[in-house]
């Protein structure tokens, strides 16, 4: 009877939980009607069904079409950009830490045919090839807290920016124009200073890396970054400039030191790493570096990094930056495979937005939840010894 009682008791939590979600962001919604919706679209997005679309979505909620579902995502009158702030400010205010990395990837959403906005045939890191799809550019949060989404952009190719009648027909707003994924990323992060979110870091693969525009950017605004970038990228060493998988090897073997970029499934992740002074800077408090990192089992795959930071930053800390960037590929697997992010149906421009924005903060009150069950389970095995 016991176990019962506590098994409810979490049921109760749960729901009271996702009450105080919908709470916190029915101020975004004018009439009683959306705001019943949305509370039943985070309700269903959170449950076990098997595919998140229309029709599954309105079935979990009672309803005998999807009219409600697809009324929510694309007529009724209430802002995206607004939710996300919401969601923002509900990521910070349970796994905010000063010690937090922002972390920019994208991710592709694989469709059909050519109507949904800004599809087209384009590389999509989940596939791992070239398929017909769409991309969003994300800002994830990692913490010693936990780790959620902040923010995300959908990136508009060129032909779709130029269009006006494929425009027009996904509803693609007149001040949208072309804009490079490195960019988008730009964006969110110049809303998330604006928003005073809590960070240490920002970090991102060779797409975000190899674009010295947001490289100097960052640093104009004294943002410590480790970024990845190619092996070929020209770095300032001295006089001249020399490519980094070049600088990588004149550092002899034994400055190679074995460090585990974090925990995976497997358990920590070893590799082994350096780290190379590159252009001096007139700020004698920041440090500028290129960090390689070669694999253990295959000494031939390497990877680098350029490093901007305080002076006295650590070869650990850099480690430890570099390895939360796979916080954000774990984070695109649970929020596919837990709340629906790419099982919508939606075509428009103000669909994708609102259904990700919502799928976005479905995601983070599970990771809050599960962060705060962890957290009582720890006292409670403290309080038990």
């Amino acid at each position: 009877m016991a176990r019962e009682d506590a098994e409810l008791a979490e049921v109760v939590a749960w729901a009271q939980g996702i009450e105080g979600i919908q709470a916190r962001i029915a101020g975004r919604f004018r009439r009683p009607e959306p705001r019943r919706r949305v509370l039943a679209y985070l309700k269903g997005l959170l449950s076990p069904v098997e595919r998140k679309n229309g029709w599954q979505l309105a079935e979990q909620a009672g309803d005998q079409t999807p009219d409600g579902v697809q009324r929510l995502l694309s007529s009724y009158d209430w802002d995206a950009d607004l939710v996300r702030d919401d969601l923002q400010s509900y990521v910070i205010e349970h796994l905010g830490h000063p010690q937090g990395v922002l972390v920019v990837d994208e991710t592709g959403f694989l469709k059909k045919g050519s109507k949904s906005v800004g599809v087209k045939r384009q590389y999509s890191g989940t596939a791992g090839r070239i398929e017909n799809c769409q991309i969003g550019v994300f800002l994830a949060y990692a913490s010693p807290k936990g780790r959620a989404f902040l923010d995300r952009e959908l990136y508009l190719p060129k032909e779709w920016a130029g269009d006006e009648v494929r425009r027009q027909e996904a509803g693609v707003p007149e001040r949208v124009c072309f804009q490079t994924k490195p960019h988008l990323a730009r964006v969110m992060l110049q809303r998330a200073l604006a928003a005073g979110v809590p960070f240490a870091w920002v970090t991102g693969d060779e797409v975000y890396g190899t674009d010295r525009r947001l490289r100097v950017w960052l640093e104009q605004q004294e943002v410590a970054h480790v970024l990845a970038v190619k092996s070929n990228e020209p770095l300032w060493a001295g006089p001249r400039q020399i490519r980094a998988a070049r600088l990588a090897e004149q550092v002899p073997p034994e400055e190679w030191a074995r460090l585990s970029a974090g925990d995976g499934a497997k358990g920590p992740r070893y590799y082994d790493w350096i780290r190379v002074p590159i252009r001096p800077l007139g700020d004698p408090g920041k440090g500028y570096w290129l960090l390689g990192r070669r694999s253990i089992a295959k000494p031939d795959e390497l990877a680098y990094y350029v490093c901007f930071g305080p002076a006295e930053t650590t070869l650990e800390e850099l480690v430890r930056v570099a390895g939360s960037r796979w916080a954000i590929e774990e984070s695109f697997e649970a929020a596919k495979g837990q709340v629906g992010l790419d099982q919508y149906e939606v075509r428009r421009w103000v669909g994708w937005y609102r259904h990700i924005t919502l799928a976005l903060l479905a995601h983070a009150f599970l990771e809050v939840t599960r962060c705060q069950a962890a957290t009582v389970k720890l006292r409670s095995q403290k309080g038990a010894v």
